[in-house]
């Protein structure tokens, strides 16, 4: 080929064969392949059919695909981890992204066959695949509690790869009680509360989402972390609060609807009450940002039907037209993040 060699050639092949490739490293984990090989140290073709008990010819057309994206070395006919693949695929650890490679599979990537039409259209078209009246899937999931199960356990595990850049801000030392606004199954609160023992936080999200939350770790926060069922949008936030976050929720809705949950947060903040907006940020020009651009085209495409990972100046003009001020973004954190602050005025 005249452009072999060439790494931008070379990213576009990666590119167009990636879809087959991550279902290849996803079936790969369900298999619990990483996990043995990690356990045995080097692990050979036949210990491998014995392990995982499928066909030998699927088996080894699963191994050379694995093989392929660097996640296995085969040498000798023994099979070995990558660096990357031990650290990140062979353990279940709550961290872990097998949950988040499954989450994908069984509910992200699915939604992308539908990604034309929802572009063409401006709905998220890909929610058709969910039953249900509700118009985000955030709704729909109450209806399938077991996939809804999967779908916060990715989200937990992302999650936590990115929760020390911000419960180690030192703004929320100050903090009494914090209102977390979606807050999902409580592993941002959790983090939070375990690095501010006298904070309090009231975590607001859907009843079947606080229902998850019930059950998650959170019991040695008895009393300090508090569930509050609500919905958002059509009911007002509790008072007494004098922080709120939003973590992974703004971006998920139009410039709209965004305002309308400032509003809300102004108003239930005292004055010096503080409003911190966590999540995705793409580049400034909008033209970088693997992680925010998969999670716009989701969001577009199944979730709420708008949205994107907004760079930090949208959320700043946001808030500074709601009338917080003392706006401003701690930017550069892990997996594209960003920290947006602001204030209520005296």
């Amino acid at each position: 080929m005249a452009n072999q060699g060439d790494p931008a050639y070379e990213r576009f092949e990666f590119l167009v064969n990636a879809p087959a490739l991550f279902s290849a490293v996803e079936t790969a984990v369900q298999l619990d392949i990483f996990k043995c090989v990690a356990d045995e140290g080097e692990v050979g073709f036949d210990r491998l059919l014995e392990f995982t008990g499928v066909p030998a010819h699927q088996l080894r057309v699963l191994l050379q695909a694995v093989c392929a994206t660097g996640l296995l070395a085969r040498t000798d006919g023994v099979y070995t981890n990558s660096p990357v693949a031990a650290d990140l695929l062979a353990t279940d650890a709550p961290d872990s992204w097998t949950h988040i490679l499954r989450g994908w599979k069984a509910v992200y990537y699915p939604a992308f066959a539908h990604l034309t039409s929802a572009v063409r259209t401006g709905t998220n078209t890909a929610l058709a695949d969910h039953p249900g009246d509700g118009p985000t899937l955030y709704q729909r999931l109450s209806g399938n509690p077991e996939l809804e199960a999967v779908f916060h356990r990715a989200m937990s595990a992302f999650t936590l790869r990115s929760l020390d850049a911000l419960v180690e801000r030192p703004e929320f030392t100050t903090v009494r009680h914090l209102l977390d606004v979606g807050g999902g199954d409580g592993v941002t609160s959790a983090g939070l509360g375990a690095r501010n023992p006298e904070l309090r936080i009231t975590i607001l999200d859907l009843p079947s989402v606080a229902r998850i939350a019930e059950r998650a770790s959170l019991r040695e926060f008895e009393g300090r972390i508090s569930l509050h069922p609500t919905d958002i949008f059509t009911e007002e936030f509790p008072g007494g609060a004098d922080a709120v976050l939003f973590s992974h929720v703004l971006e998920i809705f139009s410039a709209d609807r965004i305002s309308f949950l400032l509003q809300k947060a102004y108003n239930a903040l005292p004055p010096g009450g503080r409003v911190f907006v966590y999540g995705y940020n793409v580049s400034d020009d909008e033209t970088s940002g693997i992680f925010s651009a998969r999670l716009g085209l989701y969001f577009n495409a199944l979730a709420s039907g708008e949205g994107m990972a907004y760079p930090a100046r949208d959320y700043e003009r946001w808030l500074e037209k709601t009338g917080f001020v003392d706006v401003h973004t701690v930017s550069g954190l892990p997996y594209e993040h960003g920290l947006t602050l602001g204030t209520k005025a005296g």
